[in-house]
């Protein structure tokens, strides 16, 4: 592990200060590499990536929550001109269920999804069949002639009912999850005062712009099935197709295209996905599957729904003894590749910021009749920074304390960095790095005029206003281990060129990756060619989830591009006949550090001097080129605050968000303006969250919400720009750069923040139980008054 010290924040780089910038690359907001594509309409979206004499698959799914699937009739399908094949799961026989992205978990391995259904359908949305055909419309119209005998069964709709039978020796409870350290038991006996409290988190999830997409391409004559279409994890996918398919890794080529968001939804590998390669290899044509909105709804990964009954023993003066969360997470029918990743960190993760002596959390990992469930941004977050937030404010309120007071009493202090705790998030010890909890939030109150605030609120309170002030304080984790690689070469004309394993799904990786680079080289980022989700390009990478890209691949890309500089001065020195340790390189020039005048040489001259017949060589490897790993034991730990300002109208119950600030310390930030607009759109995704998003179901197991009409997305209207106070007060030591990630800082705080406002507007503690806070919700709680 690289465990060096950052560099000071705004320390100018010898190269670029020599030549009188004021500035690094890093650190500034400059303009994106990825958009002139996108906004020209020149992008590669799934949608527009096209073979000769591809197919068209169209998948059938169940209509039924649960039951038993007697037959299936597709002689009407088979019969329609065009049509070129219709799969039931007897078709594809041999294709194991979907695994998981770690590999095999034996005792989650039965609750694995099959690619078609066979024997019995646990959703609406379950494949049950693949239409195959010349044109989608005809694809789409065979599909509707496919039949399929079910014998309905009674569905499972709620994590905490009684578990049943999900196979034989198998109930729908898959796995305990069992976190924590001290005596919780003692703590609470002996404790001067208990606060109980029961919350739940609505089912919701990310939705992309672009739905989902995947085109199967195999090339006989070299043996190579191509995926397109991937996102996020391509290497991971890769693997997976491997070890299903039964096909060498490096037989396997899975591309990322352009991505319309990706919010940890896109891009994991689902059934549609492998439907396509196995009929691509099996048919020798390609073929294409592009997922319409309502399959969206109903057939991608949802999120977040969990029951949590939660205590906190306290002594007098409002100080956490002790917590204690038993909780339920709603699986939904299967068990997808993330495995037990959620339910696992909701335990790890949910102290916070918070010191809290002795801790248990448990865990029921249960399945129901629902659309499987995986992460969506800030996976485990967002639900446990809404139950602990929540569970302060009701501290708060028992003990008559200021909740701010609350919250200073029991944070973590800058002096008790770093701070471990024996527990685990994604396989790792949790273990803050660095961070002022208390000294952020009262960075954030002088912005926003905190007293001010609260006067105003008064007053129009005492007018007869409902209107409210919410505060959340959370720690997100980021940079997730244990490695990355990157290759970077320099080409003849000067042009760099930067290989990862990384992933870009529209939160401007390449941008990033080339102020990195030409930071370390002294080259305009501009030069800079960011290759990335190419798996025939790179043989490893993790790719862009956990908001690990910054951390992990911005670090392996600042170490590479340090080793292609010392070769490159190493090569100088003996061209210009000056000391390696009296050059410098500025603006793709390598010359003398003192300013001098004296020879120079071009870092595209120096590749050519390298090159395999190059005389000049001597015994160096030829190419301008190395590659550079990054390896850590521990992620990182940003933190942030949110305070939000809400009215409700006392006829309706709508809430009106008035204002919404947000304070984020991410260390160093690499590109701000980037940042910013991470923090902006998660805040954003947040909100659905907290007011009007939620996957509801009929007694039936029937999906209530399959179009835009009852699945409500906020408004530009209903979505006021938030106030962002972005600090870099804290760098990290645990990597070169010094940075911390940002991708889910902005949504991990809204629900809880939201929450508490609207508590505070209406004057009833502890009525906000559940999310999303929606108007019928806030009438009920007004009624009861």
């Amino acid at each position: 592990m690289n465990t060096a010290p950052p560099p000071p924040r705004n320390a100018r780089s010898p190269s670029l200060a020599s030549r009188g910038r004021k500035d690094s690359w890093i650190g500034q907001s400059v303009t994106r590499l990825e958009d002139p594509p996108l906004v020209a309409g020149r992008g590669a979206f799934a949608g527009d990536i096209n073979f000769p004499h591809q197919l068209y698959m169209r998948v059938v799914r169940s209509a039924h929550a649960h039951g038993r699937l007697a037959a299936i009739d597709a002689a009407a399908a088979r019969a329609l001109p065009g049509v070129y094949a219709v799969w039931t799961a007897a078709d594809i026989a041999e294709v194991p269920p979907i695994d998981f992205r770690e590999g095999s978990i034996p005792a989650l391995d039965p609750y694995r999804q099959p690619v078609l259904a066979s024997g019995r359908v646990r959703y609406v949305g379950d494949p049950i069949a693949a239409v195959f055909a010349a044109d989608p419309y005809i694809a789409e119209d065979a599909a509707d002639l496919v039949t399929a005998e079910i014998e309905e069964l009674p569905p499972l709709l709620e994590a905490q009912a009684a578990p049943v039978e999900f196979s034989p020796g198998y109930s729908t409870e898959a796995a305990i999850i069992r976190q924590g350290y001290g005596d919780v038991d003692a703590v609470f006996r002996d404790a001067p005062h208990v606060v109980e409290v029961e919350l739940t988190i609505g089912r919701h999830s990310g939705v992309p712009l672009e739905t989902r997409g995947a085109i199967g391409y195999y090339d006989a004559s070299r043996g190579i099935l191509e995926l397109h279409g991937a996102a996020k994890v391509p290497h991971r996918i890769q693997e997976l197709l491997s070890r299903m398919l039964k096909i060498p890794p490096s037989s396997i080529h899975v591309h990322e295209s352009h991505v319309g968001g990706g919010f940890g939804v896109r891009g994991e590998l689902y059934p549609e996905d492998v439907l396509v390669c196995v009929a691509a290899k099996k048919f020798n044509r390609a073929v294409k599957w592009i997922e319409d909105r309502r399959e969206h709804l109903i057939a991608a990964n949802h999120s977040r729904q969990q029951l949590h009954r939660i205590r906190a023993a306290i002594d007098a003066d409002g100080v956490i003894l002790a917590i204690d969360d038993r909780y339920f997470h709603d699986q939904g029918a299967y068990v997808r590749t993330h495995a037990a990743r959620v339910v696992h960190m909701t335990a790890g993760i949910l102290p916070g910021p918070y010191r809290v002596p002795a801790y248990r959390a448990i865990g029921h990992f249960r399945l129901t009749n629902k659309t499987p469930a995986a992460t969506y941004r800030a996976p485990g977050r967002y639900e446990t920074t809404f139950v602990r937030e929540r569970l302060v404010d009701a501290i708060a309120h028992r003990l008559k304390i200021d909740r701010i007071e609350i919250r200073r009493r029991n944070a973590i202090t800058a002096a008790e960095m770093p701070y471990p705790r024996p527990l685990e998030a994604l396989g790792e010890e949790i273990h803050y790095d660095t961070g002022d909890y208390v000294g952020l939030l009262d960075k954030l109150f002088a912005k926003i005029g905190w007293d001010k605030l609260n006067a105003e609120v008064k007053k129009r309170k005492a007018a007869g206003e409902l209107v409210g002030i919410g505060v959340a304080m959370f720690v997100e984790k980021s940079g997730l281990g244990p490695t990355d690689g990157v290759n970077i070469s320099i080409d003849a004309s000067g042009m760099v060129e930067v290989v990862t394993g990384g992933a870009s799904i529209g939160q401007g990786f390449e941008t990033v990756m080339a102020q990195v680079a030409a930071d370390a080289l002294g080259v305009d980022y501009k030069n800079c060619r960011v290759i990335h989700g190419q798996t025939d390009r790179i043989p490893f990478g993790i790719g862009a989830h956990a908001s690990r890209a910054t951390v992990m691949t911005a670090s392996a890309t600042h170490i590479a591009a340090l080793n292609v500089r010392r070769k490159a001065l190493d090569m100088a020195a003996e061209l210009l006949q000056t000391p390696s340790d009296a050059l410098d390189i500025a603006d793709g020039e390598v010359l003398r550090k003192d300013g001098r005048p004296g020879p120079s040489i071009s870092l595209g001259a120096i590749a050519k001097n390298l090159e395999p017949t190059a005389k000049a060589r001597g015994d160096r490897a030829p190419g301008l080129s190395a590659e550079g790993w990054f390896k850590t034991e521990h992620q990182v730990y940003p933190y942030g605050s949110h305070v939000a300002v809400v009215s409700i109208d006392r006829d309706t119950g709508g809430v009106t968000v008035e204002r919404y600030c947000i304070a984020y310390d991410i260390g160093r930030a690499i590109n701000p303006a980037l940042v910013q607009g991470q923090i902006v759109g998660g805040y954003a995704q947040g909100l659905g969250g907290a007011l009007f998003e939620e996957f509801t179901y009929s007694e039936r197991g029937d999906p209530l919400a399959v179009t835009f009409a009852d699945y409500l997305l906020p408004a530009m209207h209903e979505t006021p720009e938030p106030e962002v106070l972005l600090r870099e007060d804290y760098t990290s030591p645990l990597n070169p750069l010094g940075i911390k990630g940002a991708g889910e800082s902005g949504i991990t705080g809204v629900g809880a923040a939201i929450a508490s406002a609207i508590e505070d507007a209406i004057g009833i503690p502890g009525a906000v139980r559940a999310l999303p806070v929606t108007p019928q919700r806030i009438k009920t709680m007004l009624g009861r008054q």
